[in-house]
């Protein structure tokens, strides 16, 4: 179970409670990257449908967090590894945890921000 609200959608296939139970777990591990997630949610999309070859997942994430929001997963993977809806889950995943983590450390202000001024001569 999530802190925050957790809002998943399935959209051109069928919703899957395995599928469901997965995004859930990876939902539960984001808080340790970002304890501050107010709310989130899931896109799964089936991007094709086909029928003698796989069809490829697009999954979309969207989450919010005090001073942002971040998205992550806006395309498929170019190869076949897409057309297992756990992989596109975990690929998302990994891809929002990587910006919460950069989103987390501006925050802290453990990340210098240049300015735009040019050096001096």
């Amino acid at each position: 179970m999530t802190p925050f609200p957790l809002k998943i959608t399935f959209q051109g296939m069928d919703a899957s409670p395995a599928l469901q139970a997965d995004i859930e777990q990876h939902a539960a591990k984001l808080e340790r990257f970002a304890p501050r997630l107010t709310a989130c949610s899931v896109s799964v999309q089936q991007s094709e449908r086909r029928h003698q070859k796989g069809n490829r997942y697009l999954v979309r994430i969207h989450a919010t967090l005090p001073g942002g929001e971040i998205e992550a997963g806006h395309t498929a993977a170019p190869d076949r590894s897409h057309e297992d809806p756990y992989v596109a889950v975990r690929d998302a995943f990994t891809a929002l945890r990587r910006q919460l983590e950069d989103f987390v450390r501006i925050q802290r202000g453990d990340v210098k921000r240049h300015s735009l001024a040019s050096p001096p001569p």
